[in-house]
C-alpha cells in the first residue's frame, strides 16, 4: 500500500526467513485504558462512557450483545475453535484524550513511530485526498485536503462522525448491516471503536483516493472498526484501507463492518489489501446497497491472518445498478482463506461481474465461497463469475463453493471456475532467460494475479507484488 504500510520498509531486501521480520514492529503496551478480558455487558458500558455516546448507541450496543449470544458462533466455514473470546481484550484505548488530531505530530510517540515503520507519512506526503489511521480500538490521524472539505466531503473516524453528525450518521448506521444479520455482525455492533466515516455530496467527485489505515499492536485484541459510506446521487469516491498486525504467540480478532450506500448514477469504489500477520483470526462484513445507475466496485486482496472469512456484498435494488467483485487471496502454511463474493440483484437491467483468484502454498487452504442471487422481477439481469485458483505445490488445496439462485427466466448467468498447478515448462523457459526458479515462480504468479491488480493505482500494484514476492519467499524446494 503506497510505499510499504503494510510492510517492513526494508521488506524488499529481506531475503528467507527473514521475510517474517515484517511483523516484527510490536512495542511496549502503555494504554490509557484495557478493557478486562471478555465479552460482557459491563466491557460494552466502558466503551460507551468512554466515548460519551447517547443513551441510543448504549442501547443500540447492549441488543446487539444479546442478538448475539441467542445467534452463537457459525457452524460452517472454516475451523474457528481457537478463537477463545475469554481470552480477548476488547476495547483498549492508546491515549486518554477522545477523538482523532489532524497533526500527526501531535499523536503519541509510541504510535508514530509503529506507524513511520509502516511508512504513512511517506504516503501522507503524496497526493491524497485524506489519511486516517487507527492504532487498536481508536483512530488517532486524520487528514483531508481542504478543497474536499469545502465542497462539504466529510472524512472522519466514526466515533467523531456520531458526534458531529448525529442526523445523518443515525439515519444510516446499521442499515445496510444489522446486527441481526449474522454473529460476527452482532459482536462488532456491541463492541464497535473507530473505522471511517464518509460522506460524499450529491455531485461531488473525489478523483483521488481516501485512504485509512488499521494496525493492531498489543496481544490478544480484538478491532472491531465499523466503517459507513455514503455516496449522494451523482457522485463519486474511491476509499483504500490497509491492515497489519505484528506477530505474537497467542492470536488476535478482527472483525469489522463496511456499510456503503450508493446511491442514484454515484460511483463507488472500495480497495483493501490485508496483510494481517498469521495470528489474527479476520472476520468481516463488507456490504454495499446499490441504487439506480449506480456502480459499485471492491477490490479485495487478503494476504495474511490465520483465518478469513470474507464476502464483499453488493445488493444491486435499483434498475441499472452494477456491482463488481474483484478478490485476491493468498493461503501459505497454516492459514485458511475463506473468502469470495454475493452478488443479489433485485431490481431490472442490473449487471454484476465477480473475479476471484486465489493462491495456495504448503498446507495453506484458499475457498472460494459465492452467492449469485436473482429475484423474480428482476429482469434482464446478467451476472458473470469467474474462480481461477492456482496451487504452488502438492500439498497445497483449494475449495470453490458456489451458489447460485435464479428466480427470473430473462436472467443471463455465467459462472467459470478452473484449478491450476504451476507449469513446469514456463519455468523451464523462465529459467533459460536468466531468472532463478524462486523469481520465475514469482513472475508466474503476479501474471495470474494481473487482472486483479491492474485495477489498483500504479503504487498500489506495486505494494501487492512485493507483498506477493515476500510470501513466495521459501517457495522453491
Amino acid at each position: 500500500m503506497a510505499d510499504a504500510p503494510l510492510q517492513h520498509p526494508d521488506a524488499d531486501k529481506l531475503t528467507g526467513m527473514e521475510h517474517e521480520k515484517q511483523y516484527d514492529f510490536q512495542l511496549p503496551e502503555k494504554y490509557f485504558y484495557k478493557s478486562e478480558k471478555g465479552l460482557n455487558a459491563r466491557v460494552i458500558e466502558k466503551i460507551s462512557y468512554f466515548k460519551g455516546e447517547p443513551q441510543w448507541m448504549l442501547d443500540f450496543r447492549l441488543k446487539a450483545l444479546d442478538i448475539a449470544i441467542k445467534k452463537g458462533a457459525p457452524k460452517w466455514g472454516p475451523d474457528l475453535s481457537g478463537l477463545d473470546f475469554d481470552d480477548i481484550y476488547f476495547y483498549i484505548r492508546p491515549q486518554e484524550k477522545q477523538g482523532t488530531t489532524k497533526s500527526w505530530d501531535d499523536i503519541p510517540e509510541e504510535v508514530r513511530n509503529t506507524y513511520q515503520r509502516l511508512g504513512i507519512p511517506e504516503a501522507e506526503q503524496k497526493v491524497l485526498a485524506g489519511v486516517g489511521a487507527q492504532y487498536e480500538s481508536e483512530m488517532v490521524y486524520h487528514n483531508l485536503k481542504e478543497e474536499w472539505e469545502k465542497q462539504g466531503v466529510i472524512f472522519l473516524d466514526t466515533d467523531t462522525g456520531l458526534k458531529e453528525h448525529p442526523e445523518i450518521f443515525k439515519e444510516y448506521f446499521a442499515t445496510v448491516v444489522p446486527p441481526e444479520d449474522n454473529y460476527y455482525a452482532a459482536v462488532n455492533s456491541a463492541v464497535w471503536s473507530g473505522g471511517s466515516f464518509v460522506y460524499v455530496p450529491a455531485g461531488v467527485e473525489v478523483d483521488v483516493p481516501l485512504q485509512a489505515y488499521f494496525l493492531l499492536n498489543a496481544q490478544q485484541i480484538g478491532q472491531f472498526e465499523r466503517t459507513l459510506i455514503i455516496v449522494e446521487p451523482g457522485a463519486k469516491a474511491h476509499y483504500i484501507e490497509g491492515c497489519t498486525a505484528p506477530t505474537y504467540d497467542s492470536d488476535s480478532f478482527h472483525s469489522g463492518v463496511i456499510e456503503i450506500i450508493a446511491k442514484e448514477n454515484s460511483n463507488v469504489r472500495y480497495s483493501t489489501i490485508q496483510n494481517w500477520s498469521h495470528n489474527v483470526y479476520n472476520l468481516v462484513t463488507q456490504r454495499a446497497m446499490v441504487y439506480d445507475n449506480a456502480s459499485m466496485g471492491w477490490l479485495d486482496g487478503n494476504l495474511g491472518s490465520k483465518v478469513t472469512m470474507k464476502y464483499p456484498s453488493c445488493y444491486l435494488v435499483g434498475p441499472g445498478a452494477h456491482g463488481e467483485v474483484l478478490s485476491i487471496a493468498f493461503a501459505g502454511d497454516g492459514q485458511h482463506q475463506d473468502a469470495g463474493a454475493k452478488v443479489i440483484h433485485a431490481a431490472p437491467n442490473t449487471t454484476s461481474s465477480v473475479v476471484s483468484k486465489s493462491i495456495s502454498k504448503g498446507e495453506g487452504t484458499s475457498s472460494y465461497r459465492g452467492l449469485v442471487q436473482i429475484h423474480e422481477g428482476a429482469t434482464n439481469a446478467k451476472s458473470n463469475v469467474e474462480c481461477d485458483a492456482l496451487l504452488l505445490d502438492e500439498t497445497s488445496k483449494t475449495n470453490t463453493y458456489p451458489y447460485i439462485e435464479i428466480n427470473e427466466k430473462s436472467a443471463h448467468v455465467g459462472h467459470e471456475a478452473t484449478v491450476s498447478k504451476l507449469n513446469e515448462e514456463q519455468i523451464f523457459y523462465l529459467q533459460s532467460r536468466g531468472l532463478a526458479e524462486d523469481e520465475a515462480m514469482a513472475l508466474i504468479v503476479r501474471g495470474f494475479l494481473e487482472p486483479v491488480a491492474k485495477e489498483l493505482p500504479l503504487e498500489y500494484a506495486v505494494e501487492l507484488n512485493r507483498l506477493i514476492e515476500l510470501e513466495m519467499e521459501g517457495s522453491v524446494g
